[in-house]
């Protein structure tokens, strides 16, 4: 499916980095494996309704234009402003599932990450990720302070 080809993307972006090369051992993340367990099955659940979300905003932008939906016989619209109306519809859509398939890429870079027991640990600088930010984020492969810096890159 052409959509998930971007996730796969954001994946790869967010991935980690192999543990030898950031010295991290299977394990290492300071992390129990039922701690690890809730942010599992909770990884799992935003990405349910991520790829739910997906599909259907796919759907909606790619699918039937308005006068289809709304029965028009005709294919020219009443009014011009509804040609523009479609239009900011549909990109709006578009980068909507944009977004949603970059969130789907860090959600998959994040289970990768609890299956090789690392999870937790910033890919960055190696540090133990706060919980509390885990709870915020939990696909997040960066401390705060990573994660700032990024931002300002």
């Amino acid at each position: 499916m052409a959509i998930l080809c971007r996730s796969e993307e954001a994946r790869t972006t967010y991935a980690r980095k192999p543990l030898a090369r950031v010295g991290l051992q299977p394990e290492s993340s300071g992390m129990k494996k039922t701690e690890m367990k809730v942010f599992k099955d909770l990884l799992l659940g935003i990405r349910a309704r991520l790829r739910g979300d997906v599909s259907h905003m796919a759907d909606a932008a790619l699918g039937n234009t308005r006068a289809e939906s709304s029965g028009d016989l005709s294919s020219m619209p009443i009014h011009m402003a509804d040609l523009g109306t479609d239009n900011f519809e549909q990109e709006f859509t578009l980068s909507l599932m944009e977004h949603d398939e970059d969130i789907l890429g860090k959600v998959e870079a994040a289970l990768e990450r609890i299956e090789d027991g690392v999870y937790g640990s910033c890919v960055e600088c190696e540090t133990k990720i706060p919980k509390t930010r885990l709870n915020v984020l939990p696909y997040t492969p960066h401390c705060v302070k990573c994660a700032g810096k990024s931002e300002t890159r």
